[in-house]
């Protein structure tokens, strides 16, 4: 008897174990397909070619190919229908593959879950399968993710999209079930302060220490400060207060990590050789300086008081989740927030002197991240992913606080998970033009 590769399994007739799927080693049946497998496009005349390929696969003979047969309207693939999935319960799906001559495989290469009520319709939105690592000639694909209300089945989709001369393999699948994730309850203040005439950098930063520990409850997580803490108020200029990174003051917010077992991240400015450069550091629960972000975006009156800008978004990874940093004049910018979104920022904090409040709206919401502010001209507060702040603090002296939950998903009731559709849909292969360069 042929052995499927869809396992169920019944233990009692009251009870029906949950669905688990794995197929790897796929072998073409009379007509060409592997046994449950169907092919897919809009219309005959956009249908790529499917095949079976013997020759390449990962770790058993036989992987699902897709190619794109010099058609630039191709678009399609392989489908696989799942029953006995359970509402409500979560499911992680991973599936690997390879291309070749796949110009912008981020959104030509296509996985996803589009859930089945018993009628056969959608049940919710489907799942885009976002989260990626090379492994090798491969690239591992996985989502979590619950299955919908009225979900009793899934329909796995493999598709190449738009690669005319492209090729892509697709071998070892799985559909699993798994425990749902608790919540990922995260503690955030944000100070909102402004030190006066205080004539040093050391001053005006133990105005904002003291602030601190009055103002951030007991187990907080991450305590964000604004931006240029040694220069505000001081009266001098960023040279006069630039820094080496460890040293003086990330000693000592340092000293306020580890006192309140939090992260600290605030604005400070760091000197390397002759450059100076507006930075906002990361201090983790030890006191140690996790990561620093140097500002990429400097507006003109920066660049001619003789800072020098960054050229990365890096972020980094924490005992709660992973954290990017933003700095002001960025928010008037799509790329810096939707570059840490992409390498898998879920909270962005943004030291900010003053910059545009509906601009940085937008960056939460089009990343679906959190976006932490805390400034001077600009109001302080945590914003969620939705663009609607949790907490903000008005005045002077005060914190934003409050508690998110990263493990919450934000869903947009036509769009779905905006969050992993977003990453897996970025057309990063069409290049704008150089401003203002007239044709």
């Amino acid at each position: 008897m042929k052995k499927l590769p869809l396992l169920l399994c019944c233990c009692a007739a009251a009870w029906t174990a949950p669905v688990r799927f794995q197929q790897s080693g796929f072998a073409a049946d009379a007509g060409g397909k592997p046994e449950g497998w169907t092919t897919w496009s809009a219309r005959a005349e956009t249908a790529p070619r499917t095949f079976v390929d013997p020759q390449r696969y990962r770790t058993r003979l036989g992987s699902l190919a897709i190619s794109g047969t010099g058609n630039a309207a191709e678009h399609g693939g392989w489908e696989r229908r799942i029953s006995g999935v359970e509402p409500q319960q979560w499911y992680r799906f991973t599936a690997y593959y390879r291309t070749e001559a796949v110009s912008c495989e981020s959104w030509q290469v296509v996985a996803r879950l589009d859930w089945r009520t018993a009628a056969g319709g959608r049940a919710g939105q489907p799942d885009y399968v976002y989260r990626a690592v090379r492994e090798g000639a491969w690239t591992k694909l996985w989502v979590e993710a619950p299955a919908p209300e009225k979900a009793v089945a899934v329909v796995v989709q493999l598709y190449l999209s738009n690669a005319p001369q492209g090729t892509v393999w697709w071998d070892d699948l799985s559909l699993e079930p798994i425990v749902a994730p608790g919540n990922r309850n995260v503690t955030i203040v944000s100070v909102n302060l402004r030190p006066a005439n205080t004539v040093s950098a050391a001053a005006s930063v133990g105005q904002f220490l003291a602030a601190a520990e009055k103002l951030a409850p007991e187990k907080s997580d991450v305590i964000l400060l604004p931006e240029g803490i040694t220069v505000v108020g001081t009266g001098k200029t960023y040279a006069d207060v630039a820094e080496s990174i460890p040293g003086e003051t990330t000693a000592r917010l340092g000293e306020l990590a580890r006192k309140r077992h939090a992260y600290v991240a605030a604005g400070i400015y760091e000197r390397e050789g002759a450059a100076v450069y507006n930075t906002a550091v990361l201090i983790d629960r030890a006191g140690n300086v996790a990561g620093k972000y140097r500002k990429v975006y400097l507006p003109r009156e920066e660049v001619e008081a003789g800072l020098t800008p960054g050229f990365d978004y890096p972020v980094f990874r924490t005992d709660f989740g992973t954290v990017g940093l933003m700095i002001c004049y960025d928010v008037f910018f799509a790329d810096p927030a939707r570059a840490l979104a992409s390498r898998g920022a879920e909270m962005v904090l943004m030291p900010i002197w003053g910059g545009d409040e509906t601009l940085a709206k937008a960056r939460a919401i089009e990343n679906k991240v959190f976006l932490i502010a805390s400034g001077y001209d600009h109001p302080t507060y945590v914003m969620d992913p939705d663009g609607e702040r949790l907490s903000i603090a008005p005045q002077r002296g005060t914190a934003a606080v409050a508690t998110i939950d990263l493990n919450r998903r934000y869903l947009d009731p036509w769009l779905g998970d905006m969050r992993g559709r977003r990453l897996r849909e970025l057309r990063l292969d069409v290049q704008p033009p150089v401003p203002g360069m007239e044709r």
